[in-house]
């Protein structure tokens, strides 16, 4: 469903990106590790169109390479970008800010649709439907942030770290919606420092360091391996 292939990505002089290549088949859930500062989000940007790379391409779905789209086009076919920082609208309600993600000509067309599905995976919003964003927990929105991403008419989400700043107990709830996202058939590209967590949610991990990939795996055996557990939990 997606398939990036030798990407390159610089921030001005600098290079973030050296020579990226992964993929997310369809239904799967991939997630990327690596320590901070070492290009993850910076690779979601790219391939959500917020970032142009200089070189590479970025194959999704039936489309060969969207990598010089403009991100109207990239989220009309389907293809959505959730922030760590989630860019709610604080003093608009729940269901103001839901709507606000069917903003595309194709997500219009499914409003309804979408709504249902977003009230169906995640019932602690429709509770809140009108409340103020400002007024939610940092886990409800969290949901609110993949909701909206929803009501965009999602096919596949690039979801950015989405337990940070969360309180532990807030963690596992993010992670089941997470899963609930994905087993609803959306595709994810799931960047997150929690890897104990993850490998239960996720099929496949990917660890980048200085900006290349340096090792892929299935999750289930992600824990056993070394440099995983040199990496991400110091031992």
């Amino acid at each position: 469903m997606l398939r990036v292939e030798g990407l390159e990505t610089y921030y001005g002089e600098f290079k973030v990106l050296h020579g990226v290549s992964l993929h997310v088949d369809e239904g799967e859930l991939v997630a990327v590790f690596g320590p901070n500062g070492h290009g993850k989000s910076t690779l979601l940007k790219t391939i959500c169109g917020l970032v142009k790379p200089w070189r590479g391409t970025i194959a999704f779905a039936d489309l060969p390479d969207i990598s010089r789209l403009p991100v109207q086009q990239i989220v009309e076919a389907g293809l959505i970008y959730v922030p760590e920082e989630r860019h709610l609208f604080a003093d608009m309600t729940v269901l103001d800010n839901l709507r606000m993600g069917a903003y595309s000509k194709r997500a219009r067309h499914k409003e309804d649709q979408n709504l249902k599905l977003v009230w169906d995976l995640f019932p602690r919003l429709k509770e809140r439907e009108r409340q103020r964003a400002r007024n939610l927990s940092g886990g409800e929105a969290q949901m609110l942030a993949m909701g909206r991403g929803l009501m965009a008419d999602a096919r596949f989400m690039a979801i950015d770290e989405p337990s940070l700043g969360l309180a532990p107990n807030l963690v596992e709830q993010i992670f089941a919606a997470v899963k609930k996202v994905n087993d609803s058939g959306i595709g994810v590209l799931l960047v997150e420092q929690n890897i104990i967590q993850v490998c239960d949610l996720a099929d496949r991990i990917y660890l980048i360091e200085e900006g290349h990939v340096v090792m892929e795996c299935e999750a289930s055996s992600a824990l056993d391996d070394t440099r995983i557990k040199t990496t991400m939990l110091g031992s």
